[in-house]
């Protein structure tokens, strides 16, 4: 089995369980979709929200399984450029896929960090007047500075959240129950007279709500603070997917059998709406309490996994070395979450969180093509290596589901408009120059890595 350090002495803290990293991907997956994008996606996809939700849990769960089974092969930190590495045997395509991931990870922050200063601003209103912009900044800001006082703290805000967060989405289930049927659950805001129709919509939706459910992959870039990271890390993956996909597709039922999907596509906090609908405006209030507390949970747990992503990349002298520094007290990597930090402040000031919403899942869509195709190669290229997790379904050497998740990706990356796809391409590609220019420049200082022991 491949090895592991134990997190002592100047590593990172090994010291998070299976129940940790479970919750802390149902966390962010749930907290990043249902409570910032859903009023966004009703108004694309109508009554049929549900059916996007469907489709993309079905995408994401090629990729998480692939996600699994590399996570098993190389548990590190640098998670996407170590696959990619290992199975194109090219350094800048690896730091290029690596760069996207870092990107759309502060970007990810941005957007759910403004979806947070919209529910602040909604529970405020009539005491305080807090801008939006105002409200995200200081997020970030805070959640930050629990980034920085450790991977336990972190987990230890990150479980209390989650079950907030998930307790939430429970009560608008239960409230919805007595709207269940009273809508066409297949009506989108264009009648849909076939099924080729409906599928534009639906199709349209999944490249907005994708958004939803990144946040399995961040649980990769734990590994190094994860205990038996590669039995760990692979189920943690597979269940808080499996989790946060059938909440999705309940709560999405919910919301358009309780309040028009024309409503909740107008509205800054569309679960507070429903709420508010059915027992007024007290509980509506604590909807948007309870979504606060999810979207700040989603920042904090995006930051841990972008904070880290520099800290993996900067291990492999690809980024300069001060981003692999690790505090000598709480033991986190402060000048990388200084960084994570300082740029989504950056991208928060847009304001606009649908485009930086299809930016970040366009770019998502092009890392999870690679990750498949990489498990596709090293089953070919690195047959030997131990995998403690298998993706299931193999022909001879070569994965099905993988070659599928290939086959999803390319489909939808199609699906963005031709202005997102070009913006998207253009902010990535800015990292293959700075590659080659800056090469080797960060192998000069050596830095001692972790002692490795047997699990």
């Amino acid at each position: 089995m491949p090895n592991e350090s134990k997190g002592k002495g100047q590593g990172l803290e090994r010291s998070v369980s299976l129940f940790e990293a479970t919750l802390y991907g149902i966390g962010v997956i749930l907290g990043a979709g249902i409570y910032a994008l859903v009023g966004k996606a009703a108004g694309i996809a109508g009554n049929a929200l549900w059916l996007a939700f469907v489709f993309s849990g079905l995408i994401a769960s090629f990729t998480a399984l692939s996600y699994a089974e590399l996570s098993s092969m190389f548990p590190k930190e640098s998670a996407e450029f170590l696959y990619v590495k290992k199975a194109f045997k090219r350094e800048w395509f690896a730091f290029f896929i690596a760069w996207i991931s870092i990107v759309i990870g502060f970007i990810s922050v941005a957007t759910v960090a403004l979806g947070f200063g919209g529910y602040l601003s909604f529970l405020l209103q009539g005491f305080v007047p807090v801008p939006v912009l105002v409200g995200a900044l200081g997020l970030i800001v805070v959640a930050s500075f629990i980034n920085f006082r450790g991977i336990k703290q972190s987990v230890r805000v990150n479980i209390i959240a989650t079950l907030v967060e998930v307790g939430g989405l429970v009560i608008i289930i239960l409230i919805a129950l007595p709207f269940l049927g009273s809508v066409d659950y297949f009506l989108t805001p264009a009648p849909a007279e076939s099924i080729f129709s409906l599928i534009s919509p639906i199709t349209a939706a999944t490249a907005l709500i994708f958004f939803a459910f990144i946040g399995f992959e961040g649980l990769a870039s734990i590994t190094e603070e994860t205990k038996q990271a590669t039995k760990t890390i692979p189920r943690a993956v597979i269940l808080s997917l499996i989790i946060s996909t059938i909440i999705y597709v309940l709560v999405a039922i919910s919301v358009v059998s309780v309040v028009p999907w024309e409503t909740l596509a107008a509205s800054e906090a569309p679960l507070a709406l429903v709420a508010e609908h059915v027992f007024g405006s007290n509980i509506g209030l604590a909807m948007a309490l309870i979504a606060l507390i999810s979207t700040a949970n989603t920042v904090l747990i995006l930051l841990i996994a972008v904070s880290r992503r520099f800290y993996g990349v900067s291990q492999e002298h690809c980024l300069p070395n001060f981003l692999h520094k690790i505090h000598p007290k709480t033991r986190t990597p402060y000048y990388a979450i200084l960084v994570a930090m300082v740029l989504a402040i950056i991208f928060a000031l847009s304001e606009n969180i649908t485009a930086v919403a299809f930016i970040t899942d366009f770019g998502v869509f092009a890392i999870f093509l690679v990750v498949n195709l990489a498990v596709i190669f090293l089953r070919f290229s690195d047959p030997a290596t131990e995998r403690p997790f298998r993706v299931p379904l193999t022909i001879g050497k070569f994965p099905v589901l993988p070659f599928i998740g290939v086959i999803t990706c390319v489909y939808m990356l199609f699906s963005f408009s031709p202005e997102i796809a070009v913006f998207s391409s253009a902010v990535f590609l800015i990292s293959i120059p700075f590659y080659f220019l800056f090469r080797g420049r960060f192998r000069t200082k050596q830095v001692p890595s972790t002692p490795l022991e047997p699990q």
